[in-house]
């Protein structure tokens, strides 16, 4: 009788390990989508600077051509300078 009351202590205590494990990382993640939603909003021009970085890496990395960089810079540059 005494190992079964064991058995279902250990039980219970890894389940509720596992709730409370599961509970704090719901919160870590609603606290990290909240800072994103909060944020603010970047101006254009930071965007495009942010843009241009990225690509640029990408060329870098080989994993994009210059040319296929320049071509949608532009066509992201349409839009989020369009848009401000």
């Amino acid at each position: 009788m005494q190992h079964n009351a064991v058995r279902y202590v250990t039980r219970s205590t890894a389940a509720a390990a596992g709730a409370v494990a599961t509970a704090a990382t719901s919160v870590a993640a609603a606290a990290i989508a909240a800072s994103i939603v909060f944020s603010p909003v970047p101006d254009a021009s930071s965007r495009m600077d942010g843009v241009h970085a990225d690509l640029l890496r990408a060329v870098q990395l080989n994993q994009i051509t210059e040319e296929q960089a320049v071509k949608f810079e532009a066509k992201l540059a349409e839009r989020i300078l369009g848009d401000a």
